[in-house]
């Protein structure tokens, strides 16, 4: 699944046009590394997201098929810090 999707179907950013342009400003890294929207997300990734307040990182503990309900997209990561 693709980044940007991933960060909106996660519910860790509310739309998918906000997860594209926070990804093209470089405000998200995975594994360590400066990320694209069309970055292919697998399970053990490590997100990092880069917030006014303060900076979020994630893994990816399951990556959807397809959109997910409200309740099963908290399952979807693990807060890191």
């Amino acid at each position: 699944m693709r980044l940007d999707k991933f960060l909106k179907v996660s519910r860790l950013i509310k739309r998918r046009t906000v997860a594209n342009s926070v990804t093209e400003m470089g405000r998200v890294f995975v594994n360590g590394n400066p990320a694209k929207p069309a970055k292919q997300l697998k399970a053990g990734d490590v997100i990092e997201i880069e917030y006014a307040s303060g900076t979020e990182k994630i893994e990816v503990l399951n990556v959807p098929t397809g959109n997910v309900s409200v309740q099963e997209a908290s399952t979807l990561y693990r807060v890191i810090t």
